[in-house]
């Protein structure tokens, strides 16, 4: 039995706060439903990526509205966005930006690369290099980028959205560990339901998705900027945050709690980033559910999208065809709920 830790975080989210949220939350998703079909879990990770400042990692075929999505979101809060194609000779200069020199002024000019925005989209991350792909932790991680020993702070908000495509390994670099884990959330995506493709093509027809068509409601960075106060401001009961603890506890010492077959399939455990992204999602889903506290369903809910790229599968449990997804499920049904 795992040993409880008294640990509070008090929330003080007014009922006018809380309303403001949820009103600005349904301008947002209006205007995500109004260009998206469908795709509510990729909404619902879009949106706690933006409450909390979390970047979302996206894993699905191509064609499944990825772009599509991000760049309503995007839309929808007046952000910035940027969309970066991975390729394997992607340079880091050509994501963080570079010195140019000017001839007329004898003097090097610094461009900012295309991650200076609210919302870049990383297609395909796996496919660029390591080098490359180490040139965005800073960025993730510090909310800045280094050029010609100049530091330059990223907007606010700033959200990162990758894409990798299971299904075409030919010239691809797998993803470090130590950047998985700094995706607050990995969403995998399915297709979509036979009635949606319907309504998919109907809108295509329509023109929903022309340049001229009208613009859906917006709102604005400054109530983006709210919205994310308001998330740390969700109240976090001391039950909950040892129920968040207690589960990534487990994935680490996973043979005391779950079967033998399960537990041998994990080389490693989630990291203390693991508790630290529950936290923050609870938070931002019980937002998104008009609650100004967070129950343990929340937590549950999050399962999956918290620690399916946290928990590190050896060769054995592949093979043997064990989803992260299923070691997840033990592992819950092992911890006590509040």
């Amino acid at each position: 039995m795992i040993a409880a830790v008294g640990t509070l975080s008090a929330g003080t989210l007014s009922v006018a706060d809380l309303a403001r949220a949820t009103s600005i939350l349904t301008t947002i998703g209006d205007a995500y439903g109004s260009k998206v079909v469908g795709q509510a879990s990729l909404k619902r990770s879009l949106l706690i990526g933006l409450l909390t400042g979390g970047h979302v990692l996206l894993e699905s075929v191509p064609g499944l509205a990825k772009t599509t999505a991000a760049q309503a979101i995007a839309d929808a809060v007046n952000g910035s966005f940027k969309r970066i194609q991975c390729t394997p000779d992607l340079l880091p200069s050509d994501i963080i930006g570079t010195q140019i020199f000017d001839y007329n002024r004898q003097s090097f000019e610094t461009q900012l690369g295309p991650v200076h925005a609210n919302f870049v989209l990383l297609d395909e991350i796996n496919r660029s290099s390591a080098k490359t792909q180490s040139a965005m932790l800073e960025a993730m991680q510090e909310r800045q980028t280094s050029i010609g020993g100049t530091v330059y702070a990223l907007p606010t908000p700033f959200l990162v959205l990758a894409t990798q495509n299971p299904i075409e390994q030919e010239g691809t670099y797998r993803l470090p560990e130590a950047q998985l884990d700094r995706f607050l959330l990995k969403e995998v995506l399915d297709y979509p339901g036979f009635a949606e493709e319907i309504e998919i093509i109907s809108r295509i027809d329509a023109g929903v998705y022309d340049k001229d068509a009208p613009e859906s409601p917006t709102v604005s960075i400054e109530d983006v900027l709210f919205l994310q106060d308001a998330v740390k401001k969700v109240f976090v009961d001391a039950s909950i945050t040892n129920y968040i603890v207690s589960a990534v506890y487990v994935t680490r010492h996973a043979s005391t709690y779950i079967s033998q077959e399960l537990a041998d399939g994990i080389e490693y455990g989630a990291s203390p980033r693991a508790s630290i992204a529950f936290s923050k999602a609870a938070r931002a889903l019980a937002l998104l559910e008009g609650r100004d506290h967070v129950i343990p369903e929340d937590v549950k809910e999050l399962r999956h999208v918290v620690l399916r790229h946290r928990i590190i599968l050896n060769f054995e449990a592949i093979a043997d065809n064990i989803s992260p997804e299923t070691v997840i499920d033990a592992i819950f049904e092992s911890v006590k709920a509040p």
